[in-house]
């Protein structure tokens, strides 16, 4: 299966489950303590903002939040908000079957045959309607937005006027990557959940345990990598992505020496059917070449502005790309010339 695919949703991390599949939550203790809290004194707000990198864990607190309101039994064997796989309330919410849940994500292109770009109006309007039918035997209703900053300007507006008018027993759960890209009126009505990384061998230990992931020497370093977020981590620690962290590396450093050959191949290996996933730590480590390129030239005293300027121009190829539909291949190849053009000015 692959990320085009609606069988992985677009809030689904290739290589991981969905977020409503998951049940172990690694950290962030003391935000599912705040929510518990605030569930169990009636003093629930009405809109929650979790924010924090991506892959932390933000989407799964989502829906341990959303199974406790809408009744889901609890079991501590699955931590503070945790409940059992087996419960009926699990059971619906994992299968899209629960009316009192609305799940608000970036739409699929049956056209394109792909996830949209962003969250569109159209989305974001079914929030207000969802609130005002009458929710079933446990009387709350939970919309998730997953992720809130997927939003285009009109679906931001759409939403804020469901925040300005609480629900009556119905919260919104809003997932953010950065939330400053926000809008400000939207962030002052939520209650904020800042999620952080937990530590390298709290992650490697997990990915060991809980994920049947082969304990190897450079397993820490690809953790560390990923910046100690558990779905990263897991994402790279199951494809090819240390492999192909090396291999961006190692052609980045020939600079003027890549050969067109040399290019073809790694983005025939990064694009096609199938290989988002692979896409994404590409141009993850080509950045963080870039970055490094820039940094070892200024501690030698040498203009670093050519690999500078290589970071920000894939980063806009990288947005033009996913707004505009362009053509991944040829995307990976204009991104890589951006890396002879670097070595050339250096």
């Amino acid at each position: 299966m692959s990320l085009t695919d609606p069988d992985i949703a677009s809030d689904q991390e290739s290589g991981c489950l969905a977020p409503r599949q998951r049940y172990d939550l690694l950290g962030h203790e003391e935000a599912e303590q705040a929510f518990a809290t605030a569930w169990q004194t009636g003093r629930l707000h009405h809109a929650w903002l979790i924010s924090g990198p991506k892959g932390i864990g933000k989407a799964t607190l989502a829906w341990r939040m959303a199974r406790r309101v809408l009744g889901a039994a609890p079991d501590a064997e699955y931590g503070t908000l945790g409940s059992s796989p087996r419960d009926p309330v699990c059971q619906l919410l994992e299968a899209m079957a629960n009316p009192d849940l609305l799940l608000l994500r970036r739409p699929w292109d049956e056209k394109r045959k792909r996830w949209r770009a962003e969250i569109t109006v159209d989305e974001a309007r079914k929030a207000p309607s969802f609130f005002e039918k009458s929710a079933g035997a446990g009387g709350w209703r939970v919309c998730i937005v997953d992720s809130a900053d997927d939003m285009n300007r009109n679906a931001a507006n759409a939403l804020l006027k469901t925040l300005e008018e609480p629900p009556k027993r119905g919260i919104l759960i809003l997932v953010s990557h950065s939330p400053g890209r926000l809008p400000a009126t939207i962030r002052s009505r939520c209650r904020k959940l800042v999620l952080r990384a937990p530590e390298v061998d709290q992650v490697t230990q997990w990915l060991c345990e809980r994920n049947g992931v082969a304990q190897e020497a450079s397993l820490d370093q690809l953790v560390a990598y990923a910046g100690a977020s558990p779905g990263r981590a897991l994402t790279l620690a199951t494809g090819d992505g240390a492999s192909l962290i090396r291999d961006v590396d190692t052609l980045v450093a020939r600079g003027k020496l890549l050969s067109d050959e040399e290019a073809r191949r790694i983005a025939d290996r990064v694009t096609g059917k199938g290989r988002e996933d692979q896409l994404a730590v590409f141009y993850d480590a080509l950045a963080r070449a870039y970055q490094a390129q820039a940094r070892q030239r200024a501690l030698q005293g040498q203009d670093p502005k050519g690999w500078i300027k290589a970071w920000a121009d894939t980063a806009k190829l990288v947005r033009d790309a996913e707004a505009l539909y362009l053509d991944p291949k040829q995307t990976v190849l204009q991104a890589l010339a951006l890396s002879r053009a670097a070595a050339s000015t250096s």
